[in-house]
C-alpha cells in the first residue's frame, strides 16, 4: 500500500501477501537502495536483509498484511542526489519446492532533492492524529457530523483525521467531511480498490498500519478508535494534561463505556429529534464478566507495527499500560453510524433497566458534556 522511511537508514514498507504462503511457506524478503547517481553501476548498490511483521493476528483470509522493515548499514540518500528503494520478495520454495521466485518491486523512488532530513528531529506537526479504520456501507451523515466536530473540539487545533473511504463516504458524508478537509483537519483517502482483495474486514490491519507509518514522525500521539466511539477525559482535565501524565508509556488501552443504541430517556420525547445522538442515548450497558474491547493511542516514533485494539510490535524499552480508567475511557454506540434513521426506538422512563437479557443504567456523561 506504500513504503515510508523510518530514519536515514530504515523504511517501512506496507502492503498485502498470501495468507497460504505465509501460513505454509516461509517468503524471505531483501532490500536494495539504487543511488541515482550510480547509472547502474551494480558495484555501489546498498543491500539490505529485511524482516517482516505480520500485524493481523492471524486474521487474514486469502491476503495477509506484512510490514517489511527495511534496515541498511548506514544512512541512505544523505547528498540528496535521490534513488529507489527495490524490495525483492521470495516465495521461498512455497508452492513447488523446486523453485525458489523471486519478484523485484519498485517500492519507493525519492527525486533528487526531496529526502527532508530534520523530518525525524523535528517537532511533529500534529499533537494528536486519528487513523480511521475502513468505513464501508450506507453510512448516517448526521453521526458523521456529529463525530468530528466532538473530537475536533476535544483534539484541538493541532490535531488531524485520516479517514479512509471504502465505499462508506458516499456524496451525504462527503458534504459532511468537506468544511473540515477545508480547514486542514481531515484527509481522505480512497481504498475503494483495495475491496477487490479478500483481507480482514476491508483490510483493516492494512490501513490502520500505511497509516501508522505515513504519518509516524508528524504527530505525538496517533488514536485508533471508530467512528462509532466517542473518546472522553474527565472534566477539569484536558486531553493534552492527561496524555502529558502517560508520557512515560508508548502504548496506551482505553476502557470501553458500552452504550446502547435503541434506549432513550422519555424526557426527551418531545425533543429528540433535535439532539445528537450520544446526547440522547444515554443507557450503558453493565452486564458483568464480559471482556470489552479496548482500543487505545501510542507515540508513533516507538512503534514498529499495530494492530487494531493495540499494537504488539514496539520498539526496546517501549511501555504499555492498561491502566488508564478514570483519566480516558471511550463510550460506544455500536452500529449507529450505520443507521440512517431515528437511532431512539425505546423510551424509558428510569433510572435502571433489564433490556434484551442485559442489565443498563443511565449514564449521562457525555450528554452533560454536551450540555456545558
Amino acid at each position: 500500500m506504500g513504503t515510508y522511511r523510518g530514519g536515514p537508514n530504515t523504511f517501512a514498507i506496507v502492503g498485502l501477501a498470501s495468507k497460504p504462503l505465509h501460513l505454509y511457506s516461509r517468503p524471505a524478503y531483501q532490500c536494495q537502495w539504487l543511488p541515482s547517481n550510480t547509472k547502474q553501476n551494480n558495484t555501489n548498490i546498498t543491500s539490505s536483509l529485511a524482516y517482516k511483521i505480520l500485524p493481523d493476528w492471524g486474521y487474514g483470509r486469502v491476503y495477509t498484511v506484512v510490514v517489511v522493515n527495511c534496515t541498511f548499514s548506514h544512512p541512505v540518500n544523505l547528498d540528496n542526489s535521490g534513488g529507489t528503494l527495490l524490495l525483492h520478495a521470495s516465495t521461498s520454495g512455497g508452492g513447488d519446492s523446486k523453485f525458489n521466485l523471486t519478484d523485484t518491486i519498485p517500492a519507493l523512488t525519492e527525486p533528487p532533492g526531496t529526502f527532508n532530513l530534520s523530518l525525524f528531529t523535528s517537532k511533529p506537526k500534529y499533537d494528536y492524529l486519528y487513523c480511521g479504520s475502513s468505513l464501508y456501507g450506507t453510512l448516517s451523515p448526521q453521526r458523521v457530523r456529529e463525530w468530528i466536530a466532538y473530537h475536533v473540539r476535544l483534539f484541538g487545533e493541532r490535531s488531524h483525521f485520516v479517514i479512509h473511504d471504502a465505499g462508506g463516504v458516499h456524496e451525504e458524508v462527503l458534504e459532511v467531511l468537506k468544511p473540515w478537509m477545508e480547514l486542514g483537519y481531515v484527509s481522505l483517502q480512497d481504498i475503494r480498490e483495495q475491496e477487490r482483495f479478500d483481507g480482514y474486514y476491508h483490510n483493516q490491519f492494512l490501513v490502520v498500519n500505511d497509516c501508522l507509518h505515513r504519518y509516524k514522525f508528524m504527530a505525538k500521539w496517533i488514536f485508533f478508535f471508530d467512528v462509532d466511539e466517542y473518546i472522553f477525559v474527565p472534566p477539569k482535565t484536558t486531553l493534552g494534561s492527561v496524555l502529558d501524565s502517560l508520557s512515560d508509556y508508548s502504548q496506551i488501552t482505553i476502557a470501553q463505556m458500552p452504550m446502547s443504541n435503541k434506549l432513550c430517556h422519555s424526557v426527551d420525547a418531545a425533543k429528540r429529534h433535535r439532539k445528537w445522538g450520544f446526547e440522547k442515548l444515554v443507557y450503558r450497558d453493565v452486564k458483568r464478566g464480559i471482556r470489552r474491547d479496548r482500543k487505545y493511542a501510542i507515540q508513533p516514533r516507538n512503534v514498529y507495527a499495530t494492530g487494531v485494539h493495540m499494537s504488539q510490535n514496539l520498539g526496546a524499552g517501549a511501555k504499555t499500560t492498561h491502566k488508564t480508567e478514570g483519566r480516558i475511557k471511550y463510550f460506544h454506540y455500536h452500529g449507529t453510524i450505520a443507521q440512517r434513521r431515528e437511532p431512539c426506538r425505546n423510551l424509558v422512563n428510569s433510572t435502571d433497566i433489564n433490556f434484551e437479557n442485559n442489565p443498563f443504567v443511565l449514564d449521562t456523561t457525555l450528554r452533560d458534556l454536551a450540555g456545558s
